[in-house]
């Protein structure tokens, strides 16, 4: 081998190439060979491109792949003055950010679905969407479109903001005599959406590995999703809600796991405050959950309640002046209830959406 000579091996094809060092070369010499090694370099590389085993491409790919994420988010206002919410359409803005930032949701309408209408005059061309309305049909549709199809390790959201209500239970699967109810826009001519209907909607097609959290700010929407254990903070332990009925009507799911976190208890009424950024109004439990939960990344359910509990206590007492605090005084006695179809340890388990 000549003096100033390199030898150099692929790893792939274990073709042994020679080259001459730069001292050796002169002019278009070391030109010619930069060329002819770089040929040999990039062959090599094709070579082992394609010898690369498939199974490590593969694997890289399908760490790519994330968990399937869907949700649907509805914030709701009426058209009768005495009935309007300012709150719901920030409550929505507020929850989607949430959900992509926080939890990493595509943000798209193939995996977050809204229906809301920021004002009652309907300006841009989405508010006047007919589809993006959150009427009655708008919404049972949009519920079964959360669900379709559901697979193992899906996640799936269904938040609500607006009115809730109460109807006697007619057919005697409430303890409490009552079918909690929400209300769609235009319930006044199309009725309002039970929690049987959105029980047997989204509850019963969970299938295994497949998670389900609806979060409902709303009065009146302790057990809106009508499942057997609903948790006692101050007892610390899950108490029974399965129907009372000789014959009990199916609550459970089909083997996946469904979550529910109300603003209130179902004899409880729920808040909208302007008092936490000093402008715009939002759900009480909406802005404490999305603000809890960007403070402490980790957070259980257990601790989420406490948090969300205590900054309510502390709202009811504090005195930013006169007008505030008789406000507070008066409206908010509001407790956050979780709900679950499975019991689970509240204070191990983290929230994760």
């Amino acid at each position: 081998m000549p003096p100033h000579a390199i030898q150099h091996r692929c790893l792939v094809c274990h073709t042994v190439n020679t080259s001459i060092h730069g001292d050796g070369l002169q002019g278009q010499d070391q030109g010619r060979h930069r060329s002819i090694s770089k040929l040999f370099k990039d062959g090599c590389n094709v070579i082992r491109q394609k010898q690369m085993p498939s199974d490590i491409s593969s694997c890289s790919s399908s760490q790519e792949q994330h968990i399937n994420k869907r949700a649907l988010l509805c914030g709701v206002t009426y058209r009768k003055k005495k009935l309007r919410l300012k709150g719901p359409s920030n409550d929505v803005k507020n929850m989607k950010e949430l959900l992509v930032k926080r939890f990493h949701f595509p943000n798209d309408q193939d995996h977050i679905r809204v229906l809301t209408v920021l004002k009652m005059k309907l300006n841009t061309e989405e508010e006047r969407n007919p589809n993006s309305i959150p009427t009655k049909k708008n919404i049972e549709e949009s519920l079964k479109w959360l669900v379709k199809d559901c697979k193992p390790g899906d996640s799936l959201v269904f938040y609500f903001s607006g009115h809730g209500l109460r109807q006697p239970d007619l057919i005697e699967d409430e303890r409490d005599g009552y079918d909690e109810t929400i209300c769609p826009t235009d319930f006044i001519q199309e009725g309002m959406i039970p929690d049987n209907y959105i029980n047997s909607t989204i509850v019963w097609p969970l299938k295994v590995g497949v998670t389900l959290h609806a979060i409902v700010d709303a009065c009146h929407s302790g057990t809106i999703l009508d499942l057997i254990y609903v948790y006692d903070r101050e007892k610390k332990k899950w108490s029974d809600n399965s129907p009372p009925s000789k014959n009990p009507l199916r609550k459970s799911t089909s083997g996946g796991m469904a979550i529910c976190l109300s603003a209130c208890g179902d004899d409880q009424m729920a808040a909208d405050t302007s008092a936490f950024r000093g402008k715009g109004i939002n759900g009480v439990m909406t802005y404490l959950l999305a603000k809890i939960i960007r403070e402490n990344l980790h957070i259980t359910y257990g601790d989420l309640l406490e948090k969300m509990q205590e900054e309510i206590e502390q709202i009811k007492i504090r005195r930013c002046h006169r007008l505030l605090g008789r406000f507070f005084r008066q409206s908010i006695i509001q407790g956050p209830l979780l709900s679950s179809s499975q019991q689970f340890e509240v204070f191990s388990r983290k929230f994760t959406l």
